[in-house]
């Protein structure tokens, strides 16, 4: 029996054991421990069985789910579940504190827009050619900074369409983005100018580190304290272009207003953004909208 199977095993006996709470709270508790251990295998951590599980373990479980962009209740419940199974195994202050894993207060989405207006930004303090296409790729694309950075455009851009290597992605989850408007297609067309066709959009003279350094000066001194905004406002025009309303940080109709084939239309167009945004969860979609 593999490593990965007895680690399972083990949990499945104590879950069996001891059913405590409701049919659904067992049930997330299931899922989530299982999940637990299916992550802790694949990092090749060589756990036989759960009483061996120690506080590096959790510390892990909590950084990968950080790193997914899991929110603060949801790896907080998580959490829960994690101490209850401590507790089972006589282990009840192995899981670090709140504070100590750096969960904050669980957050909501405010109703204030985070999202980046270019025609207000001083562009003319973006002195580097690469900088400059990148955050216009995170405007009208969508991308992370790592993205843009690590984006090789002559072979991602297939036209209609542009399609992300996991590699260049967070958590190594590659996806395809519709190439729609006429900027889109002028800064990837500059972008293809100035790299070869196997070269992505780090200079050919730094490292990854150095030019993402470079780029956060850069965008600092043209008053861009936080780039991400830039995705806020492709993620608030894409709404307007799927449903035809603005959303509600642009003072549009809140989603539990809205009946019929506008509710369905409005769920639509956020399970769409939160894709070509590379979230899973179309809950994310209301920190943008």
């Amino acid at each position: 029996m593999s490593i990965k199977h007895q680690l399972q095993r083990s949990l499945y006996s104590i879950l069996k054991h001891n059913k405590d709470g409701s049919f659904e709270t067992q049930s997330a508790r299931q899922k989530t421990l299982s999940k637990a251990a299916t992550d802790l295998s694949a990092k090749n951590y060589k756990l036989r069985h759960i009483n061996g599980l120690k506080q590096k373990h959790i510390v892990f479980l909590n950084q990968l789910w950080q790193s997914q962009n899991l929110s603060t209740a949801t790896i907080k419940n998580r959490n829960a579940h994690l101490r209850w199974l401590c507790e089972k195994i006589n282990k009840s202050n192995m899981v670090p504190t709140n504070d100590q894993l750096g969960l904050g207060k669980r957050k909501y989405a405010s109703t204030q827009s985070k999202a980046i207006d270019l025609k207000e930004v001083d562009l003319s303090k973006i002195t580097n050619d690469y900088v400059k296409i990148q955050i216009h790729l995170q405007r009208y694309l969508g991308l992370r900074r790592e993205e843009c950075i690590k984006l090789k455009p002559h072979l991602a851009d297939k036209g209609q369409y542009l399609v992300l290597q996991p590699s260049w992605c967070k958590g190594g989850k590659g996806r395809i983005i519709p190439i729609l408007s006429a900027e889109a297609r002028y800064w990837l067309d500059e972008a293809k100018k100035i790299v070869r066709s196997d070269q992505s959009l780090i200079p050919k003279n730094k490292k990854y580190i150095q030019h993402r350094n470079l780029y956060d000066k850069q965008i600092q001194r043209a008053g861009i304290k936080h780039a991400h905004g830039l995705r806020h406002a492709y993620a608030q025009e894409r709404y307007f272009q799927l449903t035809g309303w603005k959303c509600p940080k642009q003072c549009g109709p809140e989603s539990k207003s809205l009946k019929g084939n506008l509710k369905k239309t409005d769920r639509l167009a956020r399970l769409t953004i939160s894709q070509e945004l590379g979230h899973e969860r179309i809950a994310i979609t209301g920190i943008y909208l």
